[in-house]
């Protein structure tokens, strides 16, 4: 029968008294009058963990407060029980100016007090009694500063265990452990900067003495003020970040959002264009394409038919074009491009859905360039839209056997239409993968948008050679004639 939650947060809260009270007793029963001698560095550390609120720094994921440096000096200088008293005289301070509930209270009496207890018993137990070491020799003090520093590890996860625990009680294991990743990971390394710095002070004292300390207080002044600086900075950055994807979600989305209606238009284009960036991509795999390539072909497969948006039905659905409309039909991937070059950083992309209707032989459109004169995403996106179209029911046509599209590929690419040896590397992927494998997908799965979101709202370095940002592209003369089988769409 599992117990009641209220029931369950009762026996931690008496757990928690208990394992409070055990610290408490074994301070008493294991103190040395060593430990609180000087005085005067007893106080001082006592002032600093009071004083430490003073020199806290808030974060998205929690706080950074120069007390730790009061407990760390403790466990190093004086004891497990001091250490323990500038822990609680701490968080006792917290907690008040917080106004915290009781059981709050207690559980940061616990997660400190206990967890500075147990540091300080480390240092104890492996270096003696801190208190009445004076003088060491250079390799005396850097065993003693790794053990200061274990000590710190100790403590932290120890405190940090402790708090989790209340929250898996409180709030359930969920919970706890979205905080080990979202408040200690991200804290861990400022805490340990705050350890690493105490641990210096404690070996500098062990040679020059209390005015070290003294000296100190600037130290944490200005680590306070390059660690605010610093997260200021890093949330400036955060701002940035998200509302460079919000603007890059907005302009994505307005394409994705032209290719749906366009789809439902005509309900082929969505899965057409699915289909061919999946071909495309296998293609230009198989031809050792780097990967900035790969998503080149890949992007221009998913959005090479946008620029059909603006036609009218009796262009988008006719079996044959009229010749007064042959004009606006060969200015489709110029339109196309023009949309799709506004994003920054997708001016490659543009070109290869500009040139894709381009011929080897130089007869295609809206430049007519030859060869290699063309790009290699276009004449990738070329071969695969084709393919695709031949073997896809249409309305106007039935569709060919992929055999026979195959055929009618090096029957094009031997006419001047493709590239014959990336038709001929196609065709073997086609018979290693399955002549339709681009049909298992469809247009959503191909873009995930949420992926290409972040990745084209995140940094990238300057490249002289690269456009990433297009004003506009040169509106070519069109042909007047191109022969050969349809090049898809």
């Amino acid at each position: 029968m599992p117990v009641p939650k209220l029931t369950k947060q009762r026996l931690f809260w008496i757990a928690e008294l208990l394992l409070l009270a055990s610290m408490v007793a074994a301070a008493v029963w294991l103190s040395r009058p060593e430990e609180w001698h000087p005085l005067a560095l007893v106080v001082l550390l006592l002032v600093i963990s009071l004083g430490g609120e003073w020199f806290t720094v808030k974060t998205s994921g929690g706080i950074l407060s120069a007390s730790l440096g009061a407990m760390v000096l403790a466990m190093g200088l004086l004891g497990p029980a001091p250490a323990a008293a500038c822990g609680i005289a701490a968080i006792g301070l917290h907690s008040a100016m917080g106004r915290r509930p009781p059981a709050i209270w207690l559980n940061n009496f616990v997660t400190c007090g206990v967890a500075a207890f147990a540091g300080g018993l480390v240092v104890r137990a492996l270096a003696g009694n801190v208190a009445a070491i004076h003088s060491q020799t250079p390799a005396q003090s850097i065993v003693f500063g790794l053990i200061v520093l274990g000590a710190l590890i100790v403590l932290l996860v120890f405190n940090f265990a402790l708090f989790a625990l209340d929250t898996w009680v409180a709030e359930g294991y969920a919970l706890a452990k979205r905080q080990v990743r979202e408040l200690f990971l991200p804290l861990f390394p400022g805490e340990l900067a705050v350890g690493v710095v105490a641990t210096i002070l404690v070996l500098a004292y062990k040679s020059v003495g209390l005015p070290i300390l003294f000296a100190a207080i600037p130290v944490f002044l200005i680590f306070r003020h390059l660690t605010v600086a610093l997260l200021r900075s890093e949330d400036r950055a955060e701002q940035l970040e998200a509302r460079s994807i919000q603007l890059v979600g907005l302009q994505l989305g307005v394409l994705r959002t032209l290719v749906r209606v366009l789809d439902s238009r005509d309900k082929t284009i969505g899965q057409h264009a699915g289909a061919v960036a999946r071909y495309a991509k296998a293609l230009a795999v198989e031809l050792g394409c780097g990967e900035s390539e790969q998503e080149v072909v890949h992007t221009a497969s998913l959005l090479h038919d946008i620029g059909k948006f603006g036609w009218p039905d009796r262009i988008l659905h006719a079996d044959v074009v009229k010749d007064e409309d042959l004009a606006i039909v060969k200015e489709h991937p110029q339109e196309g491009a023009i949309l799709v070059g506004a994003l920054d950083g997708y001016g490659e992309v543009a070109d290869a859905i500009l040139y894709h209707h381009e011929r080897i032989d130089g007869g295609g459109y809206p430049a007519g360039l030859i060869g290699n004169e063309i790009p290699l995403p276009s004449r990738i996106l070329a071969i695969c839209s084709t393919y695709d179209t031949m073997t896809t029911s249409h309305a106007y046509q039935s569709p060919m056997t992929p055999e026979e599209a195959m055929a009618e590929l090096r029957h094009s690419a031997a006419a001047g239409q493709f590239d014959p040896e990336l038709a001929e590397t196609f065709i073997a992927v086609l018979e290693r993968e399955g002549p339709t494998f681009g049909r298992e997908t469809d247009y959503e799965t191909e873009l995930d948008f949420e992926r290409r979101v972040r990745q084209m709202a995140a940094p990238r370095s300057a490249d002289p050679t690269t456009r990433s940002q297009r004003p506009g592209l040169p509106r070519p003369r069109i042909p007047a004639r191109r022969t050969g089988v349809s090049s898809g769409s």
